[in-house]
């Protein structure tokens, strides 16, 4: 039996596609290539896949609806979106509909592939925290996470996260009071350090205050500690 990691990869560009396969061939990973949207959704259907690797701009059906049926699966896949669709917005809305990670094109295969390790390393890790843990229902500060059904709440309310921000919530859950640096957080949750990239922290940062903070401005949950990084409060901390 293959014990190899699966990725499917949904790209229309051949030659993109092509170094791709290679690469992450070379990584030893299992790689599916479907060439346009319709395939792409259909062999996603037939399950059990570790990372998709996602376009945009498919023909057929195009990747954000990819994107959405991947969400509303069982089983929880890394998702990377790669696009030329470089403009704010496209990548907001790939976020939101679920995506991990997103890189536009023209981009550097080496650090495509280091993300996938990465987002993959990353779930492993979040399977053994949560068979650890005997469930890891978190509860503090109003805030309730179920990581095993990836459900989180606050004050009763259910509220919804992408999965960085689930992670990047459930990490400071996990650890109360302790004072992360952006550069911490960036390994940790992350699971890779890019120079440069720790603008990416502070923008999930104000995107997860602005979901479970009655007034971001003055956050009583994720706090600054300026000159240093980010902390979750600690038990002794007024709400």
């Amino acid at each position: 039996m293959d014990s190899r990691k699966r990725v499917l990869l949904v790209e229309d560009d051949a030659h993109i596609a092509e170094i791709l396969r290679l690469h992450l061939h070379d990584e030893g990973y299992a790689v599916e290539h479907a060439a346009d949207g319709s395939r792409g959704a259909a062999l996603l259907e037939e399950g059990g896949w570790d990372a998709l690797i996602l376009d945009l701009m498919l023909p057929g059906v195009d990747g954000l609806e990819i994107c959405r049926r991947a969400r509303a699966m069982t089983r929880y896949t890394p998702i990377i979106i790669t696009s030329a669709r470089s403009s704010e917005v496209h990548r907001i809305l790939g976020l939101e509909l679920g995506a991990d990670d997103y890189l536009a094109k023209p981009f550097s295969v080496l650090e495509l592939v280091a993300r996938v390790r990465a987002l993959l390393r990353r779930v492993d890790a979040m399977a053994r925290a949560v068979a650890r843990d005997d469930g890891a229902v978190l509860s503090a500060a109003g805030v309730r996470l179920d990581a095993m059904q990836r459900e989180a709440s606050i004050d009763g309310q259910s509220i919804v996260l992408t999965p960085r921000e689930f992670d990047l919530l459930y990490f400071f859950m996990r650890h109360p009071g302790k004072v992360f640096s952006r550069i911490d957080l960036l390994n940790q949750v992350w699971g890779y350090r890019h120079d440069g990239y720790e603008h990416t922290v502070n923008t999930h940062i104000n995107r997860l205050r602005a979901k479970v903070e009655v007034d971001p401005a003055e956050p009583r949950r994720i706090l600054t500690v300026w000159g240093v990084g980010y902390r979750f409060a600690a038990p002794g901390d007024s709400t």
